[in-house]
């Protein structure tokens, strides 16, 4: 991939690596201040293609100039997860962001329950969205109605589970690999798994691996991007 000041401004679609505990906004502010700075552009569009929560590391596609233009398109692809669920508690924001809130028990719990409830997310289902996301009810992120303690109503989602595959399973950690459609909430799905269970769960782990044809294989990080505009 060629970066440089044509190509940026004609439209760039890159594969860009993102580190945990950076928002997927903060990786577009660092990749535009770098572009700017190294080929001296006032102004350019960079944006990206969905987004990954804090907590989440993986693949982020971020489009400039141009490319802009396809943001919507891309989001419409399906994606792939790597997820690790952890049985037996549950967080308000079902991660890692908050802390536990409930424990529940596990000793029912079996390898043919497990399968079972596995098979009964995949397919067509109704997801409900996290209170905790970066969604808006009436112009408002619902992240920031739940620190207020605001009651709100969370409309449910019709979502697509094509593949949910048990990787390891390290009891109470179970490792998937997920391929879903746009729109999909893994923190939820790892919510609605630990009540299928007849107990809880949270999202311990997650890392985007793959959005339509683009890969993890392929993206730069942070510091590759900085080495190829500054060396």
């Amino acid at each position: 991939m060629k970066i440089n000041k044509d190509s940026i401004i004609e439209g760039l679609i890159i594969p860009v690596f993102k580190p945990f505990n950076w928002t997927s906004f903060d990786v577009v502010k660092k990749v535009r201040y770098d572009f700017k700075k190294s080929f001296d552009i006032k102004k350019i569009k960079v944006g990206h293609a969905g987004t990954l929560d804090p907590l989440a590391t993986g693949l982020l596609l971020i489009c400039t100039g141009k490319k802009t233009k396809e943001i919507e398109k891309l989001q419409e692809l399906d994606k792939t997860y790597y997820a690790t669920f952890s049985i037996g508690k549950t967080t308000p924001s079902f991660d890692r962001e908050t802390e536990f809130d409930k424990h529940y028990p596990v000793d029912h719990i079996n390898d043919r329950l497990i399968e079972k409830s596995i098979s009964s997310f995949i397919g067509e289902i109704k997801q409900q969205p996290p209170i905790y996301s970066a969604l808006k009810v009436k112009g408002k992120r619902l992240y920031e109605m739940a620190r207020k303690g605001e009651d709100i109503n969370i409309k449910y989602r019709k979502i697509n589970i094509y593949d949910f595959n048990l990787l390891n399973n390290n009891f109470p950690e179970l490792d998937f690999k997920i391929k879903c459609s746009k729109g999909t909430y893994i923190r939820s799905l790892a919510h609605d798994f630990g009540k299928k269970l007849d107990s809880g769960a949270y999202l311990k782990y997650l890392e985007r691996y793959s959005i339509g044809d683009y890969n993890i294989k392929d993206c730069l990080t942070i510091d590759q991007i900085n080495k190829l505009l500054f060396n």
